[in-house]
């Protein structure tokens, strides 16, 4: 695998403005993602997990521009994406797609599958029609589709054949990256893994980049090279994905991965509970974020934000217990 940087993000924020009153005055912000930087490299799979409300989904649409950035530098293939007019970003959105969550509602009902998969070819433009409908064909066969299928509308398929059908919308343009975003939690387990396996095929075939988002860390283990931790906006720690899931250094993502059900009825492993709900991202506390919730809390996490800092090799925790600042 090559280590090419593809995409580096570096400070990511996302501050929803919070306004009151007639007259609509903005009185404080909420905190959706707040100064993320990662690096994906070409060819391998990073996966951003994190519960409910953390900024993954916030973080992937941005990296599209489908949210504009509150600050921020996010460079694709040597390109500031930041800097890029629209028409020139919606150029550069030939080499990065997304596959959504919903494949109910990303999916227009008043469209056959052969239009909505024509779409990206026409906007980025393949003029010849037949050349379009060649290339819908074999993209529906390739996903694990039919060519027959192109008549038909979104009503008429089920859930995964959905997601299917998003995965063929998303390769059309024959993309560097894809970005998904929770592509099989919407679908049942049976299901998913076979997506995934797909997923994973096409990514060999089409020498793609994923950044995939989820909650479900079995999923994220099963596909991923590099794994990162988002909690209340922030990366809190990223690291190798067997190596995280050996050794997770940060008190929030061992709460996480003690939370997973093992198949083996007779293993008994300790799980541990968080005090507490997630702070509001419109008020989150001082310091780190998480010590409301850490077992683990000494003064200096209440005042001081940790860095995130390579505490082994390829292995980055945002942690006092690791940093200089908290060594007892």
């Amino acid at each position: 695998m090559t280590t090419k940087p593809l995409l580096k993000v570096e400070g990511l924020k996302k501050y929803f403005p919070v306004k009151k009153g007639m007259l609509g005055k903005t009185v404080g912000h909420v905190k959706a993602v707040d100064d993320v930087s990662f690096t994906v490299n070409e060819g391998e799979t990073l996966g951003i997990v994190g519960e409910s409300g953390c900024g993954k989904s916030t973080t992937g649409r941005m990296l599209m521009r489908l949210l504009e950035p509150t600050e921020g530098k996010v460079e694709f293939d040597g390109k500031d994406l930041t800097d890029l007019s629209a028409d020139e970003m919606r150029k550069t959105r030939r080499d990065i797609q997304m596959v959504f969550q919903d494949p109910y509602a990303s999916l227009n009902p008043r469209h056959t599958i052969e239009k909505i998969l024509e779409e990206p070819l026409i906007v980025h433009g393949v003029k010849n029609p037949k050349e379009r409908k060649k290339k819908v064909h074999e993209f529906l066969e390739i996903v694990g589709l039919s060519a027959y299928h192109a008549k038909r509308y979104p009503h008429q398929f089920s859930g995964g054949q959905r997601q299917r059908i998003g995965i063929a919308r998303a390769l059309m343009t024959n993309p560097k990256l894809i970005i998904a975003d929770e592509p099989v939690s919407a679908l049942d387990v049976s299901i998913q893994s076979q997506v995934l396996n797909l997923m994973q095929d096409l990514q060999k075939d089409f020498k793609l980049t994923y950044i995939f988002i989820a909650h479900d860390l079995g999923v994220v283990r099963h596909i991923s090279d590099r794994v990162g931790v988002m909690y209340l906006g922030k990366m809190v720690e990223i690291a190798e994905s067997e190596q995280l899931y050996l050794e997770a250094l940060h008190p929030y993502t061992q709460a996480l991965l003690s939370a997973v059900p093992v198949p083996d009825p007779d293993f008994e492993k300790e799980q541990i509970i968080l005090e507490g709900d997630i702070p509001n991202p419109a008020n989150p506390p001082s310091g780190c974020t998480f010590h409301t919730r850490c077992p683990f809390k000494m003064d200096v996490c209440t005042k001081i934000v940790p860095k995130l800092v390579e505490h082994q090799s390829g292995h980055s925790v945002a942690c006092h217990l690791y940093n200089e600042v908290g060594q007892q």
